[in-house]
Formats: structure tokens, sequence, C-alpha cells
């Protein structure tokens, strides 16, 4: 089960007394063909789940960093099939870890909910991270979900309420990622103090993993976070380190970014 293998890298995470690290790296970004090697480094160099970016042509919930690497990558030729082809393709390269899709509602709606959940299951994937679909209006895609054996991650922000944190928590499978900013994706110098009180209102609806996103690029802002969350979730300053020189060496780049975090993985505090 997809839920198994997510949960078991959290668990052994914190069997090592530190919180995962989910790096997102977007496919076909920053050349074709580069995403398996920049998988393997960042695996190596200490990431426990990878976020793959489905790159779309209006991602709202992305900012300048994130958005222009999806824009290469769509002039690059990317498309759903490339994905699901590089999933595949890392799989059979024996990289094990939780693969997760992070994208948007209109790629899923174009293929088809049950066809796209079950392509992505059959290639390797384990769960999604719908950026534009609102809990409230999810329930045909957690249907689909849960007939492929994938989870379908929520994201809940400062701003959400119980209701919409506790109907978020009712079917989500995985881990609940919660947005630290108020706005989009991208790296920032310092982490709202509002996202401890947001972890911990979580914890009330849920027993799953936590992990914090959006705006986290340094061991401090990891550090910050493993004092109350299971896991961070590292996306546009990894974006910069592939983007920042010559992309046949993209992948020694990512790991070297990822190592740079690992000292702020040990846990401060446990969390619940």
């Amino acid at each position: 089960m997809a839920t198994d293998r997510i949960r078991e890298a959290f668990d052994k995470a914190k069997s090592e007394g530190r919180i995962a690290l989910l790096p997102y790296v977007t496919v076909g970004f920053p050349e074709m063909g580069l995403t398996t090697d920049i998988v393997r480094s960042a695996v190596e160099a200490g990431a426990d789940i990878v976020e793959l970016g489905v790159p779309f042509s209006d991602p709202l919930g992305d900012g300048p960093t994130i958005q222009a690497s999806g824009h290469r990558a769509l002039q690059n030729g990317v498309t759903p099939e490339t994905c699901i082809n590089t999933v595949k393709e890392i799989r059979a390269a024996g990289i094990d870890v939780p693969i997760v899709f992070m994208g948007y509602y209109n790629t899923i709606m174009a293929m088809g909910l049950d066809e796209y959940c079950t392509r992505i299951s059959d290639a390797g994937v384990d769960g999604i991270i719908c950026a534009d679909l609102p809990a409230a209006e999810a329930g045909p895609l957690q249907d689909s979900c849960d007939s492929a054996g994938l989870v379908l991650i929520p994201l809940v922000a400062l701003t959400s309420t119980d209701r919409s944190i506790e109907h978020a928590c009712e079917r989500a499978g995985g881990f609940i990622y919660c947005v630290s900013v108020l706005g989009v994706t991208g790296a920032r110098a310092t982490m709202s103090e509002r996202v401890e009180g947001l972890a911990e209102k979580v914890r009330g609806y849920t027993d799953l993993p936590i992990a914090i996103g959006f705006g986290i690029s340094t061991a401090d802002h990891v550090t910050a976070v493993a004092k109350f969350a299971d896991g961070a979730v590292v996306g546009s300053a990894l974006v910069d380190a592939l983007a920042d020189g010559d992309a046949a060496v993209a992948a020694e780049r990512a790991g070297t970014y990822i190592r740079s975090l690992t000292p702020g993985t040990p846990r401060k505090v446990m969390a619940n």
C-alpha cells in the first residue's frame, strides 16, 4: 500500500531521531532526461520522500522560481506522459523512496481521474498533492485515489478554519502538508512563527505525520521545523540550485544542496 511506504519513511526518520526531508523536483527541469539522476542524487544525500512537480501552464500556487522551472519544462516538451515515464525510469533504477506527484487539477481531469490515478500508481507513484483542489471539493479525486491505492495529501494553510482542517484530515493519507506562509511558493529569509500553532491544531484532528513547506530553504529553517513537525519540504531553493550552472552537473548540485540541510534535521523536541 502507498500509505505504508510514506508512513515507513516518516517512521524511519523518527527512529533515527530526525525529521524527514522532502525535496521538490520539477520533471524535465533544467533539461529532459536528468530527473532520475537528480532524484538519485537527492536520495543519496538524505532525501526521504520526493515530490515530483508535474508542469502546468497556469500554476497559481507557485512563486516565480517554480513557475519558471515549470515553464522551462513545458518548453522542453514535458507532458503528463513524460512524468509517468520518468517515474517508471526512477523505479527501474532501483530508487524506492516514496514519490508524490504535485500538480494541478486540470492536468488530472484532462486524462480522467480514474485513468490518471491508475496509471501513476502502476508507474510507482505513492500519492498526489493537488495544489488548487480544496478538500471540500476533493471527493471524486479521493475516490479515484482510493481505488488506485494512492493517498491524497491535503494542503492546509495559516488561514484554514478549524472546520476546513478537520475536513481535510478526514480522508487524508500519507501526511498533512502545512503551508508555512501566506502566499505562493518561494524561498524566504525567515519562517512564520504561526505555523507551529497550525501544526498543533492539525494534530488535534489526525495522527498522520505533518510536513511543513513553502519558504524552507536553509538548515536553520529545517531546525525550526524540527521542533514541532515530522518533515520539511524544500522546493524553490533546490530548483534555484538546479538552475545555477551547467545542466550536466545539476544532479551533483542537488545532492550538495540536500546535504546542506541535513544538519537541521535532528529533532529538538519530539513531535507528538
